[in-house]
């Protein structure tokens, strides 16, 4: 990532613009669709990875939720679920730590991971979608998409970071 940051270096623009527009003027019909295709590729879903479809169905402490933690960190996934519980973060007023589980049960929630953001605002949820909401709690229903982080075995805890929150 440092590398496509650092081709978008201030310095470097003026460079790359004729560069940019030599390409522009090529015609692109072979790396559009791979863009597309290879951007679609890299969020993970239950749809499109059968072992991600089956860790939401898995016990929060199973192996196999440590197994997909260190073989998709840093990927992006994406998954219906809700808010099971959130609780302020530290002595922070608008600091949360939610737990996330797969499903639409909420606080009721008894299969798969016990996600977690941890020490996230509301505005970090990145909610998308029609009539969102001032406020989230416990039994809210969302599209969640969210970067693979890592996994504590000893607390049964799947960190996630969100990209972005779609309103169910």
């Amino acid at each position: 990532m440092a590398a496509a940051l650092e081709d978008r270096g201030g310095k470097k623009d003026g460079a790359n613009k004729s560069a940019a527009a030599t390409a522009s003027a090529e015609p692109s019909a072979t790396s559009a669709p791979t863009a597309t295709g290879s951007a679609a590729a890299e969020v993970i879903t239950p749809q499109n990875n059968p072992e991600f479809a089956a860790l939401l169905t898995t016990d929060s402490c199973d192996n196999a939720n440590q197994d997909f933690a260190t073989k998709y960190r840093g990927r992006t996934v994406a998954f219906d679920g809700s808010i099971v519980h959130m609780a302020p973060h530290g002595d922070y007023d608008t600091r949360y730590d939610f737990l996330l589980g797969p499903g639409d049960k909420g606080p009721n929630t008894g299969i798969g991971p016990a996600f977690k953001y941890e020490d996230v605002n509301t505005l970090d949820l990145k909610l998308t979608g029609r009539n969102i909401p001032a406020t989230v709690r416990a039994g809210d229903r969302f599209r969640f998409v969210a970067e693979v982080g890592e996994f504590n075995a000893k607390q049964c805890i799947f960190f996630l970071d969100p990209v972005s929150t779609e309103i169910q």
